[in-house]
């Protein structure tokens, strides 16, 4: 016996993700008049809380508060210009506020999330649906149908417990929106399919999201690099005990200190690629941060419970083009940089921004309605273009960067050399350090 028929909705944008990316676009769309729909996999409380990283830098924050998106990172913020590298037992610090005349702002992911999801859904009433599950997309290409893509919670193609994938579906859930993509899922209270025809989908649903997994074969290049190292990431209930960010270079291997709150602080440790938290207790762990964060005139480290600890792999990818069809990514869906100069949140952010207004200019009566952006080249046929100039740039840089952190750790005296050159050299005046300054705040190469 057939199922019921799917609940349908129209709209201008499918916005899939609620990260950053996803909330950004989000919300200038509503505050355009473009109408949208955001879909999202988890509850709203758990991507409130999902711990992620804090630095904003000065380029992203004006931007957003120019769309009236950054009030409280303003007020509540801490910024800063400047922090340490700390190797052979001493201390070195970089002003890069002077050096730059740009800082960074302290504002742990979750809060922003908080704050955009606080402008679209209570502010705006913008739609929102939270815990939607088997999310598939059709007609993304034009006229081509996308089958056997992987839904948020892991489902394939044909294995769909609700047997809607297929063209034989008997519940109407694909296709029917003539040349326009068809987003469906399920709905996670009542298990009702709903179906969401729109001219154009957003993708910001990270790097494990259907999204781009929807685009075919052969229609995308990625590009991949892994570092050969991985970080362990703790989250220390323990004050700060040191100002800002510190680096520690160590033949033991990396060691990182980043304050997050009074009460909160954020390390790192390279660890072996594939190792698993169970093997760091809290004693090793706080020896091994000692070694290789000690320097002559550094405060003690201040002792605390570990509330996180995840192993994070450094690897890096891009996905050319960001755009295919009517569907166009943003943020981890097109690219991941390792965490290493904290680049993922703010070029989901330029992402967003650029894509939101490509969107906008789109729009049905507005100047590039026909889908082109009517931007110059700079609308939704150049937006990946435009996009990918700050992804390649902000992945050069983290490849740089990991060069001289992980260089003492190597085991190669070649390579180790060649870092500390690196690093002796920015740590001198003039203009190796004022460019690595630039660079490090977001400053974008030539400008």
């Amino acid at each position: 016996m057939p199922s019921a028929l799917p609940v349908l909705t129209h709209t201008s944008v499918v916005v899939i993700g609620a990260g950053p990316a996803g909330l950004v676009v989000a919300n200038r769309l509503h505050d355009s008049g473009v109408d949208c729909v955001l879909l999202e996999a988890e509850s709203r409380e758990f991507i409130e809380r999902r711990p992620r990283a804090g630095f904003m830098e000065e380029w992203a924050v004006r931007a957003l508060a120019g769309h009236g998106l950054a009030e409280r990172i303003l007020v509540q913020a801490e910024t800063q210009g400047e922090f340490e590298f700390r190797f052979e037992g001493e201390r070195h610090t970089v002003p890069t506020a002077e050096l730059s005349g740009r800082s960074h702002f302290v504002y742990p992911q979750p809060r922003l999330v908080t704050d955009l999801l606080a402008a679209y859904v209570d502010k705006g009433a913008g739609d929102a649906r939270f815990g939607v599950r088997d999310v598939q997309l059709d007609g993304i290409g034009g006229t081509e149908g996308i089958e056997g893509i992987e839904g948020t919670d892991g489902t394939h193609g044909t294995g769909d417990t609700d047997g809607t994938h297929g063209t034989g579906d008997t519940d109407g859930t694909h296709g029917t929106g003539g040349d326009r993509p068809v987003v469906s899922y399920t709905d996670p209270l009542t298990g009702a399919r709903h179906r969401v025809v729109c001219d154009y989908v957003a993708g910001c649903d990270g790097a494990r999201g259907v999204t781009r997994q929807a685009i075919p074969d052969g229609r995308v290049t990625v590009s991949r690099r892994d570092d050969g190292v991985a970080w362990l990431a703790l989250l220390a209930q323990a004050p700060p005990s040191a100002d800002g960010v510190v680096f520690g270079i160590h033949e033991r291997g990396f060691g990182a200190h980043m304050a997050r709150s009074p009460e909160v602080t954020r390390y790192y440790l390279q660890v072996p690629p594939g190792d698993a938290p169970e093997n760091w207790p809290h004693e090793r762990v706080w020896h091994e941060l000692r070694t290789r964060l000690a320097a002559d005139g550094a405060r003690p480290l201040t002792e605390g419970p570990l509330v996180e600890k995840v192993v994070l792999d450094m690897h890096n990818y891009v996905v050319e083009p960001m755009s295919y069809g009517r569907l166009h990514l943003a943020g981890d869906s097109a690219h991941l940089v390792a965490p290493i100069a904290a680049k993922g949140m703010n070029l989901a952010i330029h992402d967003a921004l650029l894509l939101a207004d490509a969107l906008i200019a789109a729009a049905p009566g507005r100047n590039g309605a026909d889908g082109d952006g009517g931007d110059g080249g700079t609308g939704l046929a150049g937006y990946s273009e435009a996009a990918l100039e700050r992804v390649w740039q902000y992945q050069e840089f983290s490849q740089w960067l990991s060069d001289v952190l992980h260089g003492a750790s190597s085991g190669d005296r070649f390579r180790a050399a060649t870092a500390r050159a690196r690093l002796r050299r920015i740590l001198a005046s003039g203009i190796p350090a004022r460019a690595f300054a630039g660079l490090y705040m977001g400053e974008e190469s030539g400008r």
